[in-house]
């Protein structure tokens, strides 16, 4: 572990473990997937992919909830509609994308227990692609446990895909620029597509459109750098997220959104911030529902190791919320003429990408995809733009840069 203080700042109050993840190299993707099917044969249930090319696999299972993850090379894949698939068998749902540069990932969430019978890639024959194979079948608990974690990899890549992807110690701070760094944080992605719109379309979509909007928008004001914590549809644990900020020495995170629920006729944009008590029970609900989101992409969190020594963190991370609260009312002020907004359109929720201690961070809800309005309008480059203008003028006037904020 080693440990940096960068000078008398909120993060001299913090002795971390600060590894910044390094992806590898990203890879070509290897071939295309085209298609998925499952069938239920009594017996087991079968998972088929097809496939552009033959490839090697590697696959294990996570418990609480159940599910069986697979991890193959990089792909394009091209199939279409949701990424939840109709219960079939021992399979409640399946979602796949890119989970790292390199490795793509197959999650399938199980109904009940449920183990490994076969897994095999059958060639390419005449017209018929070739298919990745996944035979499951029901078993008890006490045996799913006693073989579930990534410890218990099968397949070809079992030598390889198990491994911790490196990472760097910061042994001293980044160089800091006169210009402000703000991270901004694109929404769920990769095998996880967080809320489905009424139309169909994928949150993950819609976020990572906003963000590449509203970086545009920030770097044309000359004011600010900024990074993205995901460029294309990729996976990203939630601690990966903070810590892309983290790493960076980020002055500010904004993290990008669209929720959906039950009630259709709710609608409006809210912004939280961080806290230990929600502000109200559907504020509790969203973050918990958000703070699953490892749980969708196939990770497991049974051996997290404590980020940070509480006391240093409560020090620092107080100063971070007030920061961060100051942030979130001048958005309202900006957002407020642009859009609707929910009723306290401030909240506070215990979301798991925003507990940075040392990084003021919020979260910005553009509305809700369960609403036909709200889904309508975050469809359009330009009702998005005109949040994310909005969104800029927040972080101008947040930096006291209220008049060339209003110029630009």
């Amino acid at each position: 572990m080693s440990l940096y203080v960068p000078g008398l700042s909120r993060r001299t109050l913090l002795a971390t473990a600060a590894g910044s993840v390094l992806w590898p190299a990203a890879a070509r993707a290897l071939g295309v997937a085209s298609t998925i099917r499952i069938h239920d044969h009594t017996s087991h249930t079968r998972l088929v992919v097809e496939l552009s090319e033959n490839i090697e696999f590697s696959i294990f299972s996570l418990a609480d909830p159940y599910r069986i993850v697979a991890d193959l090379p990089e792909l394009d894949w091209t199939m279409e509609g949701s990424a939840q698939a109709a219960p079939t068998g021992v399979v409640k749902a399946v979602r796949y994308g890119l989970f790292q540069p390199g490795r793509a990932r197959i999650v399938v969430d199980l109904v009940d227990p449920a183990g490994l019978k076969n897994a095999f890639v059958l060639p390419a024959t005449g017209e018929t692609p070739h298919r990745f194979v996944m035979d499951l079948e029901k078993t008890s608990r006490e045996k799913f446990l006693a073989s579930a974690g990534p410890q218990h990899r099968v397949g070809a890549l079992a030598a390889t895909a198990g491994k911790p992807v490196p990472a760097k110690a910061v042994v001293e701070p980044p160089a800091r620029d006169a210009k402000k760094l703000i991270v901004i944080d694109p929404g769920h992605g990769g095998v996880d597509p967080g809320a489905i719109g009424l139309s169909g379309i994928y949150e993950k979509t819609l976020t990572l459109a906003a963000a590449k909007q509203l970086k545009g928008r920030l770097e044309a004001t000359g004011r600010y750098r900024v990074k993205l914590t995901r460029e294309r549809d990729i996976s990203l644990e939630l601690a990966e997220r903070r810590e892309v900020a983290r790493t960076a020495a980020a002055d500010l995170f904004i993290s990008l959104h669209a929720d959906s629920m039950g009630n259709k006729t709710v609608r409006g944009l809210s912004v939280y911030t961080l806290s230990e008590k929600a502000s109200d029970r559907e504020a509790e609900e969203l973050a918990e529902q958000e703070n699953s989101a490892d749980s969708i992409i196939g990770v497991d969190l049974s051996h997290e190791s404590q980020e940070v020594r509480h006391i240093l963190v409560d020090l620092a991370q107080r100063e971070s919320m007030n920061l961060a609260t100051k942030l979130a009312d001048r958005l309202i002020g900006e957002l407020k003429r642009e859009a609707t907004l929910l009723r306290n359109g401030h909240r506070f929720a215990r979301f798991a990408v925003l507990k940075s201690p040392d990084v003021p961070s919020v979260l910005i809800e553009m509305g809700y995809l369960s609403n036909r309005e709200d889904e309508k309008a975050l469809k359009t480059e330009a009702y998005r733009g005109k949040l994310m203008a909005a969104v800029v003028r927040g972080v101008d006037t947040h930096f006291g840069g209220v008049q060339s904020a209003r110029k630009g």
